[in-house]
C-alpha cells in the first residue's frame, strides 16, 4: 500500500512538474511573440501608410507626371527617366528612378562632386530639382518596397564613405526615404558627417508621428525653395 501511495504521489508530482512546465513554456513564447509584435507592429504600420499614401498620390498626380514626362523627353537627347544605382536597406543595390535633369552622359557621382553641377543640367533640370519634382517617380519605389516616404536618403553605390558611416552607426538597417530628418535640416549644405548625424537622431526618434511632421516639414521647405544649393 506504502509503495502504491508513493507511486500514485510520483505520478501526481510528474505530471505537476509537466504543467508547471508547459505553462512556463507557454508564458516564455506569449512573452516573446508580444516582443515581437511590439518591434513588428511600427514596421506594418510604416508599409501600411507608405503603400496606401503612394498610390493615392499616384492617382491624385498622374496627369502632372505625364505631363513632366513628355516635358523631359522632348526637351533633351535621352530618357525620361533616369535609373539610379543605390544602397538600400542592409545596403542591398536597388534601382531608383528620377526624372532625368542630366545631360546623357553626366558622371554616375553625387552633383556636389561635380566640377560644374550646372553645365550638365538639361533646360528644365534646373526647374526640376528646385522644385523636387524629380523625385516624383520614386514612388514606384515606394510602392515596390525599396523605399519609404521617410528615411535616410539612399546613397549612391560609389558613396563608400557614406555608406560605411551609416553602417557603424547601425543606419543602414532602415529603408531608405524619399525624404528625411537630414533633409529638412539641410538637404545639401549638411556634410557627411553632420547628415549621418541627423540619420542617428531620426534612427532614435522615429515613429509614424515623427514621420508624419517630417512630411510636414519637407513640403513646407520646398515650397521655400529652401536648403537647395544645385
Amino acid at each position: 500500500k506504502n509503495v502504491l501511495n508513493w507511486a500514485q504521489i510520483l505520478v501526481h508530482k510528474n505530471f505537476l512538474q509537466s504543467v508547471i512546465c508547459n505553462f512556463c513554456d507557454i508564458k516564455f513564447m506569449s512573452m516573446f511573440w508580444v516582443l515581437k509584435m511590439k518591434n513588428w507592429c511600427p514596421d506594418i504600420m510604416k508599409r501600411g501608410f507608405d503603400l496606401l499614401m503612394a498610390i493615392l498620390i499616384v492617382f491624385m498626380i498622374f496627369l502632372p507626371l505625364l505631363i513632366i514626362y513628355l516635358s523631359v523627353k522632348t526637351t533633351s537627347v535621352g530618357p525620361a527617366i533616369y535609373w539610379s544605382e543605390r544602397v538600400g536597406r542592409k545596403n542591398k543595390i536597388f534601382k531608383m528612378p528620377k526624372f532625368r535633369t542630366m545631360r546623357v552622359g553626366t558622371p554616375a557621382v553625387a552633383t556636389h562632386l561635380l566640377v560644374a553641377p550646372k553645365l550638365h543640367l538639361t533646360s528644365i533640370g534646373g526647374f526640376l530639382r528646385r522644385t523636387s519634382l524629380d523625385e516624383l517617380p520614386q514612388l514606384y519605389s515606394i510602392i515596390k518596397g525599396d523605399m519609404s516616404f521617410v528615411g535616410p536618403r539612399p546613397a549612391l553605390f560609389n558613396q563608400s564613405d557614406l555608406i560605411a558611416l551609416r553602417t557603424e552607426h547601425g543606419v543602414h538597417k532602415l529603408i531608405p526615404g524619399l525624404t528625411g530628418w537630414a533633409q529638412i535640416n539641410g538637404r545639401d549644405e549638411v556634410d557627411i558627417q553632420q547628415k549621418v548625424s541627423l540619420d542617428c537622431e531620426y534612427l532614435a526618434k522615429r515613429s509614424l508621428f515623427f514621420d508624419v511632421k517630417i512630411l510636414i516639414l519637407t513640403v513646407t521647405k520646398v515650397l521655400k525653395f529652401e536648403n537647395i544649393t544645385h
